[in-house]
């Protein structure tokens, strides 16, 4: 039996498992995440210098679904208390948020360090902690400097050590109180994501060669930055580091063995080519999918594949440069080979051009607010154990999960959300023998969602963009998720009935 027959019988047994057990492991412990340029605003003030994200809205703003930007955003950068308060009533034990890397080196190097920045990352570092909530900090979360940007970003190879320098200062600045680290943050999306799509910052399109060369720096980087602090401020501060990948799921469109095939092929290629140089055993690029695109890119006439080749040297530096797993978990897909005359749509939210292979949903599968985003449970799960059979036993702590709803208090899809997905984890721990130590909601308040704007909310909180102060209301997911934290377990009374209202949940 493959390891997908192992899952499908191990849930089969489950079948009965248990309302008797809903509890968490004990130390398993509750977050909710943000990230800086969806949440701080102030895009131009306390001596921050402009970053993709700025330059990409105000260029034009028609990029954005509802013509909006972050320049204000929830104003997380004046409103800091308002959020540590907003994490004390969830009782959260952790608080995720990143670093603004222009908020911080206005130039992009260490050779300024912003003072008024450094003082806000201070402050909200000590406020959490003063409530027993530990920091979780991602130091890169898409929003690059302008001035590295303009020096060709990610494609260009000195981005590597460029963002070592970076990774260097926050941790000798917030080090000492700053115990778990995330280096970079779905390299996926700005890799694949934009220069397969051109969409989004920094709007270029190259979907031939700048995401795999995008793709190898940033894991580069993130290698490098994790043995620094291996090497040099682990020892003191007893840190752990590493990267977030958001992982898709993708089911066969049939049990035929060729989609069967292509949906692992599939896996390899999304989350595989992120995860693959860094915690398989072998390191380097999955074998399969070194060679799909090595045939792919010579068909289009290349003289070699266009997925950069690593050196010995780089192997070894990127294999084993982690200490969990960091996994960001929302959606499933359904995938099939295309079919003559068949378009395509930009990878990886839509289909996937080098394996001739389109991108479905199951009729069955609710679509969130989101257009990207398609409901499947069961898929959390199997990815988990998918990571596990390609990597073996380690820690996980999931960096985020959430789904985007079109506002309301009585969010009752959210609940059920996160009901669901917090049962498959409780399956994979129970059943199936995870490691997973941690979860962490997306997202504490309603932001910026990138290019749907302030369209889509994922918030627990309900943000009113309308209030100078941006007031932060609970939704009723907020108070589910306090409960569920505090008795630490999913065994609580809930009413679901508002999710099975159709109109509770955008079809598209």
């Amino acid at each position: 039996m493959d390891w997908f027959g192992v899952v499908v019988f191990s849930a089969v047994l489950a079948g009965a498992w248990s309302t008797q057990d809903l509890s968490f492991p004990p130390g398993f412990i509750f977050g909710a995440a943000t990230a800086s340029y969806q949440v701080e605003g102030a895009w131009n003030e306390g001596g921050k210098s402009e970053n993709t994200w700025d330059r990409y809205v105000h260029e034009d703003p028609t990029r954005i679904k509802d013509l909006t930007n972050g320049d204000v955003a929830c104003d997380s950068y004046h409103q800091w208390k308002r959020d540590i308060e907003m994490a004390e009533e969830l009782g959260l034990q952790f608080y995720r948020f990143s670093l603004s890397w222009s908020r911080i080196l206005p130039s992009g190097f260490p050779n300024i360090i912003n003072e008024e920045g450094k003082n806000y990352y201070n402050n909200l570092i000590d406020g959490l902690l003063e409530k027993g909530i530990q920091p979780m900090v991602t130091i890169y979360h898409w929003d690059l400097p302008q001035s590295l940007q303009n020096l060709g970003g990610w494609a260009n190879p000195l981005i590597v050590d460029w963002f070592v320098d970076y990774a260097r200062v926050a941790y000798t600045l917030f080090g000492d109180r700053v115990k778990v680290w995330i280096t970079i943050n779905e390299p996926v999306v700005f890799c694949d994501g934009v220069y397969n799509s051109g969409r989004f910052a920094p709007l270029i399109y190259s979907p031939e060669v700048g995401a795999y060369l995008c793709n190898k720096y940033a894991l580069l980087a993130h290698a490098k930055a994790w043995r620094l602090y291996d090497q040099e401020f682990k020892p003191k501060y007893h840190g752990k580091v590493s990267l977030a990948n958001q992982m898709v799921w993708f089911e066969p469109y049939d049990s035929t063995e060729e989609h069967i095939e292509l949906a692992e092929l599939a896996r390899q290629n999304s989350n595989g080519r992120y995860a693959h140089p860094i915690y398989s055993k072998a390191g380097g690029w999955p074998p399969s999918i070194e060679k799909v695109l090595e045939e792919v890119s010579l068909k289009r006439g290349y003289s070699k594949s266009s997925l950069p080749a690593f050196t010995q040297e780089e192997i070894e530096l990127m294999r084993g440069t982690y200490d969990y797993f960091a996994m960001n978990y929302y959606t499933t897909r359904l995938i099939r080979k295309a079919r003559e005359g068949e378009q395509f749509t930009a990878w990886p939210l839509g289909d996937c051009i080098d394996l001739n292979a389109i991108i479905e949903k199951r009729e069955d599968w609710p679509t969130a607010e989101s257009y990207w985003f398609y409901v499947f449970p069961e898929g959390f799960r199997r990815q988990l154990n998918w990571m596990k059979q390609q990597y073996g036993d380690m820690e996980i702590i999931i960096t985020e999960n959430g789904i985007s709803t079109a506002g309301g208090l009585d969010d009752q899809e959210r609940i059920q959300y996160y009901r669901d997905h917090l049962e498959q984890i409780l399956l994979a721990v129970k059943e199936d023998g995870l490691n997973v130590t941690g979860y962490c909601a997306w997202t504490l308040m309603d932001n910026f969602e990138w290019g749907d704007g302030l369209a889509v909310k994922f918030g627990l909180y309900e943000v009113d963009f309308s209030d100078p102060m941006r007031k932060r209301t609970p939704r009723a997911s907020a108070r589910y998720y306090s409960d569920i934290i505090s008795s630490h377990s999913l065994d609580i009374p809930i009413d679901y009935s508002g999710y099975k209202d159709t109109k509770k949940v955008q079809v598209v």
